[in-house]
């Protein structure tokens, strides 16, 4: 007499493709509780000494006290994931103001700053980051999630500057928002030791790369 041997559960499939199928049970509720465990459990395993690599969905399921359907039925693979608890790590990017393209710039470039000492003053944050060079994966998957949408916010604040006269028109829009950015991003990217506690430093470097791309306003007709 043959009988039926049961499916076996998300939970008993290995890490990899297969285990991938099991996430797609639309129009269950999330819990809050279940992904703020998940979150921790990353966390606490980085804060344990282990690297990106050594965590694996299996190691996170067990820290978070879950199964790992429940993981997969939040995000596809481990790099998603990884890139949401290190997104969640950071202040979310300041959303437009309405306010004049100068005071756009400076809260920008104020978020940029406050993330740099976020960065130095988080271990685990330091750490993922540092490891996404060796990680070409994780580290796609953050540039295009995380990193493209602040690029395309700088974009945006300067496309209106332009539009609006008070950016100079005829320059590379590209090469603008990299003067504009590119001081903050030497001090927190780069030289890891540069002062970043002066609140007013977003206001003296907005305004000394602008009096180097302001539009000049045309003189009078005849003079």
């Amino acid at each position: 007499m043959q009988t039926d041997i049961p499916a076996p559960t998300c939970d008993a499939i290995p890490d990899g493709p297969a285990a991938e199928h099991c996430a797609p049970r639309r129009g269950r509720p999330r819990s809050e509780a279940a992904e703020q465990a998940i979150y921790t459990a990353v966390e606490g395993l980085m804060e344990e000494g282990n690297t990106l690599a050594d965590l694996s969905i299996e190691r996170i399921a067990v820290a978070a006290g879950v199964g790992k359907a429940t993981i997969y039925r939040r995000w596809p693979n481990k790099e998603a994931l990884l890139v949401d608890v290190v997104a969640r790590l950071e202040a979310p990017p300041p959303e437009p103001t309405g306010g004049t393209v100068r005071d756009e710039l400076v809260g920008m470039i104020d978020y940029m700053r406050r993330r740099g000492l976020v960065k130095r003053s988080r271990w685990v944050l330091k750490s993922a980051l540092g490891q996404m060079d060796s990680w070409p994966e994780l580290r796609a998957t953050y540039q295009e999630r995380v990193v493209k949408p602040r690029r395309e916010l700088v974009r945006t604040i300067v496309r209106r500057g332009m539009d609006e006269g008070v950016l100079r028109s005829d320059l590379d829009l590209e090469l603008v928002c990299e003067v504009l950015i590119g001081p903050i991003l030497l001090r927190t990217v780069l030289w890891d030791d540069a002062p970043l506690d002066d609140p007013d430093l977003p206001e003296r470097m907005i305004d000394a790369v602008l009096n180097g791309v302001r539009a000049v306003p045309a003189p009078p007709a005849g003079t």
